[in-house]
């Protein structure tokens, strides 16, 4: 087996008062999460607001984070849309420039679709890509996209593109889904979106996480992703975190740990946490991390 995925980062992107990027701010938080023990860093993913990030900017970034010196190798993008020329499009930038790996979201937009349906979206995209199609992990997140990847999907992917489909993460949240992931295709890359489950995944054959705790509490998270500890500080402060739309909450994060309260803001249709959802989430930090990890 190739070496363990392990920590990538789920980036968070910061905004100019514009509305436009702050790439500079985006490449360093890339180089301080990497730093500090990730083993890569995941654009545009959930955390880092891709299904509101444009296919210039992305490029825009890539390539700023090449120039800046971070390895293509250390680089996942996230494609989240529901076009399948587009997602082709958004993936084909990345892997021409030598990303690790493309974090595939399946299209949201219709509902209650099947997995024939499902295949085929999948299907074109990798038929779209042709050569260049490789390092794919398919991702399920169905709070956001409503659409669950069965098993059996994800078995019928692998076998019609066993050198496409590299892995799964899986950020539904469904111990009892994760468990039976690890178990029917283990030996696909499987990463644990959700930390209340990081540390366990591992000890059961997981390969790692994808994190936009990682971000904030980049040690504590290498922890349970790359060694399985548990870490009840974590766990406990995802209850926190879920009390607020996730994305804007974590960026809260970054602004306190970073200084920057540039890191607040979101892109519409996100709106910012609040004063008040600001303090509690640090008082909440602060009592939470003032103790060893247990």
């Amino acid at each position: 087996m190739a070496s363990r995925f392990g920590l990538s980062v789920a980036l968070a992107t910061p905004f100019h008062v514009s509305g436009q990027i702050a790439v500079p701010a985006m490449v360093a938080q890339a180089k301080a999460c990497l730093g500090a023990g990730c083993s890569s860093a995941t654009l545009f993913g959930t955390t880092g607001e891709g299904a509101s990030l444009g296919t210039e900017e992305r490029r825009t970034v890539i390539e700023a984070m090449l120039v800046a010196g971070i390895p293509a190798h250390q680089l996942v993008a996230g494609v989240l849309v529901d076009a399948a020329e587009d997602a082709a499009e958004q993936a084909r930038h990345a892997l021409q420039r030598g990303a690790r790996n493309i974090l595939l979201a399946p299209p949201s937009y219709f509902k209650n679709v099947g997995d024939d349906g499902l295949f085929g979206w999948f299907s074109a995209v990798f038929a779209a890509l042709g050569p260049l199609a490789r390092g794919v992990l398919l991702y399920n997140i169905p709070s956001v996209t409503a659409v669950k990847l069965s098993l059996s999907l994800i078995g019928r992917l692998r076998t019609a593109f066993p050198a496409v489909v590299a892995g799964v993460k899986d950020s539904g949240g469904d111990w009892s889904y994760s468990e039976a992931l690890l178990a029917t295709h283990g030996d696909l890359v499987i990463l644990i979106g959700d930390e209340r489950h990081l540390a366990r995944s591992v000890r059961q054959g997981g390969q790692g996480a994808i994190s936009g705790m990682a971000n904030f509490v980049t040690g504590e998270i290498r922890a349970m992703a790359v060694d399985g500890r548990d870490d009840a500080r974590v766990e406990n402060f995802v209850l926190e975190l879920l009390k607020y739309p996730v994305t804007p909450a974590v960026k809260v994060m970054v602004a306190r740990k970073t200084g920057d309260e540039g890191w607040l803001a979101v892109r519409p249709p996100l709106e910012p946490i609040s004063a008040q959802g600001r303090q509690q989430l640090a008082a909440a930090y602060d009592r939470l991390f003032a103790t060893e990890p247990v």
